[in-house]
């Protein structure tokens, strides 16, 4: 078995001399003063050689003009064959792109926004396939044939743990901080088929997750048996009795002390 060798095209001197007619063209498409240093040269193939100059557009660091020139067989000149500005190294690049399907997250949907579900959507299955008895209950009150497709299992399953582990869930602060799980409360409202156990929707109009769909060990502190806390007891204003007196023997020091002030102030003004 022999190996395929693969012929480097030779270095075309004609077309490898052609720096400024190579320049001529980048500075032709370019801003003025954006075409740099000439950064070398690269064979592309017979009689085919690409120039690349620095490209010194503060927006385009990094970045080089690439141009490619040609020369026919047996023919004296040389012509641009094509230009274009290409990222180098270092140079700064855009982020992978990514399609819309991927980039959406849930609240992304607004009003008269249309979303819709590709055919290979592994979330769904088509109605007719699905014969186990939440689906075929839940077909009765279907006009028709019913829906064209229905939630498959995966679709469920990452609808529990989505459900599970958010807001609604038991591991939520509002959760931690209830007296009770909603599946004791009188406001819960079980789902119906296999997810009737783990999930329920909240009735409550005070709770914060009134119409939502919660776990059936979340909880919140508008539970239905939750305790009545009693009132705050106002206490009346002290009563003071402003005109009555009582009469309370003085110790003998404050009995001198008075005596003293009472000859004080019995003695004539102007004795020496």
């Amino acid at each position: 078995m022999s190996r395929t060798r693969s012929r480097t095209p030779a270095l075309d001197k004609a077309c490898v001399d052609a720096v400024e007619l190579a320049r001529a063209a980048a500075e032709e498409i370019a801003r003025p003063g954006e075409v740099g240093d000439h950064l070398g040269h690269q064979s592309e193939g017979d009689r085919v050689v690409t120039h690349y100059f620095a490209c010194l557009d503060r927006a385009y660091r990094g970045w080089r003009w690439a141009v490619t020139v040609a020369r026919a067989s047996r023919a004296r000149h040389v012509t641009v064959s094509e230009t274009v500005l290409l990222p180098g190294a270092g140079a700064l690049m855009p982020p992978a792109w990514v399609p819309w399907s991927e980039r959406l997250r849930p609240g992304d949907l607004g009003v008269g926004d249309l979303l819709p579900t590709s055919a290979d959507d592994d979330r769904l299955v088509p109605g007719f396939t699905e014969t186990d008895d939440d689906t075929d209950h839940q077909m009765f009150f279907e006009y028709g044939l019913g829906r064209a497709r229905v939630l498959s299992a995966l679709g469920r399953d990452q609808a529990v743990r989505r459900w599970h582990s958010g807001e609604s869930g038991p591991h939520s602060p509002l959760a931690h901080a209830a007296p009770a799980q909603c599946s004791t409360c009188g406001f819960y409202w079980p789902l119906a088929g296999a997810l009737r156990i783990g999930f329920g929707v909240c009735a409550n109009e005070y709770a914060p997750d009134d119409g939502r769909v919660v776990a059936a060990d979340h909880g919140c502190g508008a539970h239905s048996e939750a305790a009545v806390v009693p009132p705050a007891v106002e206490q009346p204003p002290p009563i003071l009795d402003d005109l009555g007196y009582d009469l309370m023997e003085a110790d003998e020091e404050a009995a001198d002390l008075a005596g003293s002030v009472e000859e004080d102030v019995s003695e004539p003004f102007g004795h020496s």
